[in-house]
């Protein structure tokens, strides 16, 4: 079962013709989908490529993926005079990064890179992999300079790694910033909090779809799916082909999806999942943080696709805990530019640093509780005799005293808090 989006037609006939490839069944050939991919790319058509990135094989080659994948992600580098475009913009020129200010975590992105290229590309010299690696990190630090309040993290450096390969140093530089503001937002704040607002929605998502399973993995926490979604699978996958696949449907979908997709992936490891007892959280959390072998991917992907137009986020009820400014709320079926991307990030940064806050207030009232009692009590006694000579003088009328009601309820929170 296939997404299927609205398409914009193009005046060109090629495209016209190309497009009833879609209304009467996908392109049957290798050759005709390539030029398919193609005509939607010149037309500048999102819609139909998405439909071409869920599709059985996905973008097939990185020759077309190195033009469809920026238009997916919503952005062009313009060589040619601009075309009718569905919510593409253009990357405009900009300072070096190598001009602008260090950013806190290159030291972690330099021991990330030499461990990276692990198992592709296959076959490089070592000048060649050391120049792999050189690119990389310009990458990565590049973005990061560009973007400073970004937070780096371990991962971080697999997803660039896949974008340098397929799109090469000069695309892979908007690509990364536009994945980083408009697809992982939440995993490069300050706080790993919105990253487990994501997998709490894996429970809800498992229990909407098979409720014994569910039962059968709740004494497991689900931090067992956070190296996949983190790192958009980059850093499980080992295999070239498939993660390029992967790519192909995760930037034509919802930034929900990867959690989705880990979603399916449990369900169809219910037998032998059900072959441990549930009070053995650890050894579900090992099987359950690897992927099965050998990788079914194309099923995968379909099952996900229709899991997810079944039991849409919207309906999970954890859906309501994760902030509207999440990039799942803000991604979700619409496209922000990086400038309000890096606005909600913002944002963000703001909730979190607010909430922290709270936290420590808490934390402090907690921890000098029996002074906090002592002074409130000795306040309700004054209040009390306060109020009462009050009321004498009023009739005993309580609610005529200013601020009465205020005054009540801020009493009471205290001592709910405390």
């Amino acid at each position: 079962m296939h997404v299927r989006q609205p398409i914009l037609r193009s005046t060109t006939s090629f495209f016209e013709t190309q497009l009833q490839l879609f209304e009467t069944g996908y392109p049957s050939t290798y050759s005709e989908k390539l030029e398919t991919i193609r005509a939607a790319c010149e037309a500048g058509c999102r819609g139909a490529l998405v439909e071409l990135a869920v599709s059985t094989n996905g973008l097939i080659s990185d020759e077309v993926r190195r033009e469809a994948w920026p238009l997916l992600l919503g952005f062009k580098v313009e060589t040619t005079p601009q075309k009718n475009t569905d919510d593409v913009r253009t990357v405009p020129e900009r300072m070096p990064w190598e001009d602008l200010p260090p950013h806190e975590d290159e030291g972690q992105v330099k021991l990330d890179v030499d461990r990276s290229f692990i198992y592709y590309p296959t076959n490089m010299s070592p000048r060649q992999l050391d120049e792999r690696k050189k690119e990389l990190s310009e990458l990565i630090v590049g973005v990061l300079r560009r973007h400073p309040k970004l937070g780096y993290f371990q991962g971080f450096h697999d997803i660039c790694q896949v974008i340098l390969l397929v799109l090469g140093p000069k695309l892979a530089v908007p690509a990364v910033e536009h994945i980083a503001l408009l697809r992982i937002r939440d995993f490069m704040l300050p706080s790993m909090s919105p990253a487990v607002d994501h997998l709490r929605l894996l429970y809800p998502l498992l229990n909407a779809a098979d409720p014994k399973l569910c039962a059968h993995l709740s004494r497991t926490q689900p931090f067992f799916a956070l190296a996949a979604t983190l790192t958009l699978y980059a850093h499980d996958i080992q295999e070239y082909s498939n993660i390029a696949r992967l790519f192909d449907v995760f930037l034509a979908m919802d930034p929900v999806f990867p959690l989705y997709l880990f979603a399916q992936i449990v369900m169809e490891r219910k037998e032998e999942l059900f072959e441990y007892s549930d009070d053995e959280p650890e050894i579900l959390h090992s099987i359950l943080s690897k992927l099965p072998k050998p990788l079914d991917l194309e099923g995968w992907i379909s099952r996900a696709i229709r899991l997810l137009e079944e039991r849409p986020p919207e309906n999970l009820s954890t859906w309501s805990r994760v902030s509207c400014l999440s990039v799942l709320k803000t991604s979700r079926h619409r496209t922000l530019s990086l400038a309000a991307a890096e606005g909600v990030f913002q944002k963000q940064c703001n909730e979190l640093w607010r909430a922290q806050k709270r936290e420590e207030l808490f934390k402090t009232m907690a921890r000098h509780k029996k002074p906090i009692v002592l002074g409130l009590s000795v306040f309700i006694g004054v209040s009390s005799i306060a109020l009462g000579v009050y009321a004498q003088r009023n009739g005993g009328l309580l609610q005529a005293f200013p601020g009465f009601m205020t005054l009540w309820r801020a009493v009471a929170y205290i001592r709910r808090l405390l």
